[in-house]
């Protein structure tokens, strides 16, 4: 009996893992996912074409770094992320919150930034 739960349990970790990657990799969306580009992900958690809070974060690395982001869509929404002294190996999380419709097409992206220096930009398209 133990052999079979693990074997199941081993399987639906495969299966969790391999959706993950379809989720990180999609980059059209309906406004909900989460979508990473080298040390920054921007995920969303709404519906439709509505963004009413972006969440993004930036991996630190083996030092302490002061990190901060921006976040903005191509038709002209735009936020800067506050800035924080984050130490070594932590991972840096803040929000944005647009909190309104964007047409289908539009482009949403987050530039992450490590001591003033970019380190990726992680973007999607919203879909209707």
């Amino acid at each position: 009996m133990h052999a079979i739960i693990k074997e199941l349990a081993s399987g639906i970790g495969v299966a969790a893992a391999a959706l993950g990657c379809v989720i990180v990799a999609g980059p059209p969306a309906a406004a909900d996912g989460k979508w990473c580009n080298n040390s920054v992900c921007i995920e969303t958690y709404d519906s439709g074409d509505y963004l009413g809070r972006v969440e993004v974060s930036v991996v630190n690395t083996n030092g302490p770094h002061r990190i901060s982001a921006r976040v903005w869509t191509t038709n002209g929404w735009s936020a800067r992320t506050k800035a924080e002294d984050v130490a070594k190996f932590r991972t840096y999380r803040d929000q944005a919150y647009p909190q309104r419709h964007f047409p289908g097409g539009t482009r949403l992206c987050a530039e992450g930034f490590r001591d003033g220096e970019s380190v990726g930009l992680a973007c999607v398209t919203i879909t209707n």
